[in-house]
């Protein structure tokens, strides 16, 4: 759809004889929750040159279809309520539709991970009858080109349905309505294994200088790509897990959990699942723009933690949250998860957790869920999304809606002073530091950069850290492991993020 908006004009509340029949995009469904307190763009296709009417909660108004069939108009802010009303577009009615807060919620198999796969879900599914939450989980596929109109139903959230839901998003949905007692919209636009390129349209990602370095080196893996060979690994795999299957049942055993506890996946339909560059936003951000929203939830980067790509993740969730803005036309709050504890070789993990931590500075009205101590060692995707939603929701409440909460945030590293042999180090939303266990997980490195262990202690709301191995410390870290253990906390009982300094 071009991006543009058309003026609109008010009309009387009169019945018309006839409506243009238009198409619609699929967010524009029942059960619907639309954005309060900002202008709400409607958009669509109809014939050429028709006039298109628009009506909800006392407003009408009406444009025009260009000479392509494409329109958009924007309705007034409206007013927050959970009475059903019903939406008319042109010849379409759209029925139980509620007013609300709508936050999108995007990133890769831990955004995707359903409620019924998170824990206590019996528990959840008993208190889930929570008709003031809906969900849309957009279940279009990667494209290369942007499409307009998606696929799929908003859904009310029942004891029935909520095990389907993301559960990250409806965790974080569940407390901000909880705390604002109004309807709460959820849309969830995730694929499981897929890396952050797959997210920012390719022309916001062509023309970044930062990412050129980046593309040259994913240029090169791709290259070195053997789909006919892959195709044959794959092949053998699924021939031997077939045997083993065959075998299994004709002896009347239960089937093997290793070592082929499932069938293999295939990497080629895997591959084309991710979409390259810019093919996710193409078929599943794209359909979204500019539906009317209070912000963005991300949670990814596991795809990113390869050596290779963990030094670019600034860069690009940076370029994600400029870029889909400017193509919302919409500042919209922005936050995502940092990576959690869990057992990964190599430095990458921890660097993405750091280009999180700094895409801080470099996303205006932006916030961070510090996870370090809720994951699981041996699972990427741990069940634990409960305080993963509380965490991000906490922020939201505080930040974006202006609520009196403990933190907004876990502590971060603010400054580090070496004196006399130690460094001091303060820290953002420190209040009420305090240590979980033993203060662990510091180290400090002199002139020759070698990495000791350190001791540290809380003085108010600072850290003062020291080692005999090092006289003169230069540099500071915590946490900079894959899977460390969480013992800076607040007093909000949020974990510290890892950093170096």
């Amino acid at each position: 759809m071009k991006e543009r908006f058309r003026r609109s004009v008010h009309k009387p509340l009169l019945t018309l004889s006839a409506q243009a029949a238009v198409t619609l995009p699929a967010t524009f469904s029942d059960h619907m929750v639309l954005q309060s307190g900002k202008p709400v763009p409607v958009w669509g296709t109809a014939d050429a040159n028709t006039e298109v009417t628009v009506a909800i909660a006392g407003q009408r108004k009406t444009t025009k279809a260009d000479a392509e069939g494409q329109w958009l108009l924007k309705l007034d802010a409206l007013t927050a309520s959970a009475e059903p009303l019903t939406l008319t577009v042109g010849d379409k009615t759209i029925k139980d539709v509620l007013i609300g807060e709508v936050w999108l919620g995007s990133g890769q198999s831990n955004m995707a991970m359903a409620v019924q796969s998170a824990k206590d879900f019996e528990g959840t599914k008993a208190a889930a009858t929570l008709p003031q939450i809906r969900m849309f989980t957009e279940a279009s596929a990667a494209s290369p080109s942007a499409q307009t109109l998606g696929k799929g139903t908003w859904v009310v959230c029942t004891s029935e349905t909520v095990g389907r839901f993301s559960a990250t998003a409806f965790f974080f949905g569940r407390t901000l309505h909880a705390a604002l007692r109004i309807p709460v919209g959820l849309i969830n636009s995730s694929v499981g294994g897929t890396p952050i390129e797959s997210w920012i349209s390719p022309e916001a990602q062509q023309a970044s200088e930062e990412l050129k370095p980046f593309f040259a080196a994913t240029k090169q893996a791709d290259a070195q790509f053997d789909e006919e060979k892959t195709k044959s690994a794959y092949d053998r795999q699924v021939l031997q897990w077939t045997d083993t299957v065959k075998k299994a049942k004709a002896e009347g055993k239960p089937l093997p959990r290793k070592p082929l506890p499932r069938k293999p996946r295939d990497p080629l339909e895997t591959r084309k699942r991710k979409g390259n560059v810019g093919g996710l936003f193409n078929g599943k951000i794209a359909p979204l723009i500019p539906y009317a929203m209070r912000g963005a939830i991300w949670y990814q980067g596991e795809a990113n933690s390869a050596d290779v790509k963990a030094p670019f993740y600034q860069h690009q969730l940076t370029l994600l949250a400029k870029d889909w803005r400017k193509r919302w036309n919409d500042e919209f709050s922005f936050a995502w998860v940092q990576l959690p504890n869990f057992t990964r070789a190599g430095e990458g993990w921890m660097i993405v957790r750091e280009q999180m931590m700094n895409a801080l500075s470099t996303i205006p009205n932006s916030g961070m869920a510090i996870t370090l101590d809720i994951g699981d060692p041996k699972n990427i995707h741990p069940t634990n999304k409960q305080d993963v939603g509380f965490r991000l929701a906490q922020w939201a409440l505080g930040s974006v809606y202006q609520k009196d909460v403990p933190a907004i945030c876990g502590p971060l590293i603010e400054t580090a002073t070496a004196k006399g042999g130690e460094m001091a180090l303060t820290f953002k939303h420190a209040k009420g530091l305090t240590a979980k266990g033993d203060l662990t997980g510091f180290e400090l490195a002199g002139a020759d950069g070698q990495w000791q262990p350190a001791e540290a202690k809380i003085v108010g709301e600072t850290v003062i850290v020291s080692a005999k191995a090092v006289a003169e410390p230069k540099q500071v870290r915590y946490a900079w492991k894959d899977n460390p253990t969480a013992s800076l906390f607040n007093g909000a009982g949020i974990p510290a993020s890892p950093f170096r300094k």
